[in-house]
């Protein structure tokens, strides 16, 4: 079973988007990269665990600290990615500490069918 990383923001409709493929798969575990001034508003998720971060931080500094925050807590070499929501610099941050992690991905989205990877 793969693990799924996602970014959610409050970007208007982009975070029920987000949600939705959440739930539209039975994933191993869900981690959800999320802006510090959302923890007021976040759902509580299943198997899931919320990165916070900071914006006002460099993209190397929150890069880091996703790759932190994920070491060890997913066991495969490969992951599914939804970046539908968020901004550049979380996706930056994302993809960067991914790589460096050596960590494949598969991009997955919300479709008219369901969860699929594109």
């Amino acid at each position: 079973m793969t693990s799924l990383i996602t970014c959610l923001s409050s970007g208007k409709g982009t975070g029920a988007h987000a949600l939705k493929v959440i739930e539209g798969m039975d994933w191993e575990k869900v981690f959800i990269v999320a802006p510090e001034e959302m923890k007021a508003e976040m759902p509580n998720i299943p198997k899931g665990e919320i990165i916070f971060i900071s914006l006002q931080k460099t993209l190397s500094e929150i890069s880091e600290f996703i790759k932190t925050s994920l070491q060890g807590k997913i066991s495969d070499f490969e992951v599914a990615l939804n970046l539908i929501s968020g901004s550049g610099k979380e996706h930056m941050a994302v993809l960067k500490a991914l790589m460096e992690m050596g960590m494949g991905f598969r991009l997955v989205a919300l479709t008219k069918e369901g969860v699929k990877v594109l």
